[in-house]
């Protein structure tokens, strides 16, 4: 057993899906979450900064004494997740391969779509992960840049959101795919929408929910459970603008955030 908590860092606020998932599987462990928001986003810095800002990440977390790193952000995951391994000896895992192994045994036509911000679908992350796995995979790419602005504001059940659905969508449509990948964590808030646009015959997959179960495996498997039967902690740290986190990330969680704390993470 280990007491100990489980850290999860993002770029900013979507990582709180990954978050409320983990939350929900293990509901009795501790968690620490620290959103970069200072320096988001990820997606338009080079390779070296990814790189740099992750290891800064996890290097607070590792402050905290965590027991398993998250990297619940698609950018820092498709980078920086293989050399973070390298570097660190803590169990790490991040969005990506999750998502992926599920839209593979999910699929029953081999036709996946895979939707995400303009730096996740140009860096082919998903895309290229998911054809090693299956060769057999078609999978198509298509950045929403949109949605992200869409959820900050809380506009996810409104008529902007199913218009933006509808406009970005299309192309998937006609390829006649059967399995969607939500490849941005602010993109299960629009799963409803999502669902209406794309029809019931097409499987959505949020890596927020694969990612929570695979931390739940390792954390199992490793004989890592918290064994204190006392209530969870959660704790949130940012490098910018608590204020702003609180008041997005309480929609994000559906939970007020209470405790906040701004730190320096260039200190790290």
């Amino acid at each position: 057993m280990d007491n100990r908590p489980i850290g999860v860092f993002d770029s900013g606020i979507g990582g709180l899906t990954v978050l409320k998932e983990i939350m929900e599987q293990l509901p009795n462990e501790d968690i620490i979450y620290f959103g970069d928001t200072a320096r988001i986003p990820y997606g338009t810095r080079s390779k070296e900064t990814v790189i740099k800002y992750s290891f800064q990440c996890i290097n607070f977390l590792l402050s905290k004494n965590i027991k398993a790193i998250v990297i619940a952000c698609n950018t820092a995951s498709s980078i920086a997740l293989e050399p973070a391994r390298e570097k660190f000896d803590v169990p790490i895992i991040g969005v990506i391969e999750p998502g992926a192994k599920a839209a593979i045994s999910t699929t029953k036509n081999n036709k996946i779509g895979v939707i995400g911000t303009s730096g996740t679908i140009n860096s082919e992350a998903y895309q290229t992960l998911i054809r090693s796995m299956d060769k057999s995979a078609e999978v198509i790419g298509v950045a929403c840049p949109l949605f992200v602005q869409i959820v900050e504001e809380g506009w996810e059940d409104t008529d902007v959101a199913m218009l933006a659905a509808e406009k970005y969508l299309m192309e998937l449509k006609e390829h006649n795919i059967d399995t969607l990948v939500l490849g941005c964590t602010h993109y299960p808030i629009l799963r409803y929408t999502l669902s209406k646009v794309m029809g019931k015959e097409v499987s959505l997959v949020n890596p927020a929910f694969e990612t929570a179960k695979a931390v739940k495996e390792m954390i199992i498997s490793n004989d890592m459970l918290k064994d204190s039967l006392d209530k969870p902690e959660y704790k949130f740290y940012v490098s910018d603008d608590p204020e702003k986190f609180r008041r997005i990330g309480g929609n994000f969680l559906r939970r007020e955030i209470r405790s906040i704390e701004k730190i320096n993470i260039e200190n790290f």
